[in-house]
């Protein structure tokens, strides 16, 4: 399995398994959106993507990183955003593969941690979380605001 940081040479792969994610959360699909809102990411660094690929065209799948600060810690802190494989490649440890590269990040980048979000109704993914060593917050209320 190799997994790669994602750059610009990826973009046309990733903005397919991009719509498919956010197809997959029921979201319109809308390739030339994806394409532009992915671009700008890359462009001005503003996440960190790593892919899961065998070649340059095709990716089963991906995972995607802001960064973020704890003030109270004093240290970087990411956001894992995006977690999604392709339909036809789960079941084969992809996901686990890519939270470890994640962790890789944290490490790489002295952060102090990662901190993600899931739909209560995930069954698969909240059960992947713990089983990839994350804890689940029951001390905190978390809060939106949406426009």
């Amino acid at each position: 399995m190799l997994i790669i940081k994602a750059t610009l040479e990826h973009l046309p792969a990733l903005v397919t398994a991009f719509d498919a994610y956010r197809v997959f959360y029921k979201k319109d699909s809308d390739v030339d959106a994806a394409y532009h809102f992915l671009e700008q990411r890359l462009t001005n660094k503003d996440s960190v993507i790593y892919i899961v690929t065998e070649n340059e065209t095709s990716i089963k799948g991906f995972v995607q990183l802001y960064p973020l600060f704890s003030s109270t810690r004093m240290k970087k802190l990411w956001l894992l955003n995006d977690l999604f494989v392709m339909p036809n490649y789960r079941g084969q440890g992809i996901s686990k593969a890519l939270i470890e590269k994640a962790k890789e990040l944290v490490i790489e980048t002295h952060s102090c941690g990662i901190m993600l979000e899931t739909e209560k109704s995930n069954s698969i993914a909240n059960l992947l979380y713990i089983a990839t060593g994350f804890s689940k917050d029951s001390d905190h209320n978390f809060y939106s605001w949406d426009v």
